[in-house]
């Protein structure tokens, strides 16, 4: 419970240092790749602690889509939070259960229960509280169309993807080699998103970037310690146990939203949380 405590609080940190530098100028592919670089220097060095040389072919194929699939959405995340209020974009959350039934639906067959479908529409219903009426058009139509909203739901699908070949590497590796890979993978690739789509803003960002070290390896940090809990969590519980603890993290996004950017309609949006909480749990449970 330490280990899913800890992993709550260093994912919502994170995204907290992603959204403040997006307000401070950088390109959300910038804090990307700036954040790689961190965790690389960070990763090295423990490459000593273990001998990559015995990790099987099955985990090199399964970490290197983990990463190819969690750098994308990372990217994605970022592009969020830098459109959208830290506490809608936690909530949203709760879409990953919903994302990932889906998954299971058209790839597994796996045919959902009453009470999933129910799980679902208790979601839907709980993103209804995430704004105030709009006199033009509904609150749930309001909430699809956010540029957002929609690079947040790109970023869970990717993530939701990646758990799978994530839980394999963790399976087959352990948790420190696949959290040391994930990290170096993840920095050439984030490299090769910045080279492709982003290059011009590159002198512009590493100009401020040097004012803003400290947060820059503070994220790095964040992100690394996150990262190794969430697989000390993948090796000792199911993929679908673990979504749900990580589900928790929501409110405390909800309240981070409130106290450090100001957001409003605070009490609606824990509202929305515990719905969704409760169908998230309807779903992982069904």
């Amino acid at each position: 419970m330490l280990v899913v405590l800890g992993r709550l609080l260093f994912s919502a940190f994170s995204n907290v240092f992603q959204k403040q530098l997006t307000h401070r100028g950088l390109h959300p592919f910038f804090i990307v790749f700036a954040s790689y670089v961190v965790l690389a220097v960070i990763c090295l060095p423990l490459l000593w602690t273990f001998n990559p040389s015995q990790l099987s072919s099955h985990f090199w194929i399964n970490i290197f889509f983990a990463a190819l699939l969690d750098m994308a959405g990372t990217l994605s995340l970022v592009m969020s939070l830098s459109k959208t209020d830290l506490s809608v974009f936690g909530p949203l959350n709760a879409y990953k259960v919903v994302i990932s039934m889906l998954l299971a639906l058209v790839f597994l067959g796996e045919i959902p229960s009453l009470q999933g479908f129910i799980g679902v529409f208790v979601i839907v219903a709980g993103s209804y509280f995430l704004f105030p009426p709009k006199a033009s058009q509904g609150r749930i139509w309001h909430l699809f169309l956010q540029r957002g909203v929609q690079f947040r739901f790109l970023s869970i699908l990717l993530f939701s993807v990646g758990t799978l070949p994530l839980k394999n590497a963790v399976v087959d590796g352990g948790a420190l080699p696949t959290t040391v890979f994930w990290c170096l993978l993840g920095l050439p690739l984030a490299g090769l998103a910045q080279l492709l789509f982003v290059h011009d803003n590159f002198k512009a960002d590493m100009a401020l970037a040097k004012n803003q070290i400290y947060p820059i390896v503070y994220l790095g940090c964040l992100i690394f310690l996150m990262q190794f809990m969430t697989m000390l969590v993948f090796s000792q519980l199911l993929v679908a146990y673990s979504l749900a603890l990580f589900q928790l993290s929501m409110v405390l996004q909800v309240f981070l939203g409130y106290r450090i950017f100001n957001e409003k309609h605070i009490l609606r949006r824990l509202a929305a949380c515990l719905v969704m909480v409760a169908g998230s749990l309807l779903v992982l449970n069904a």
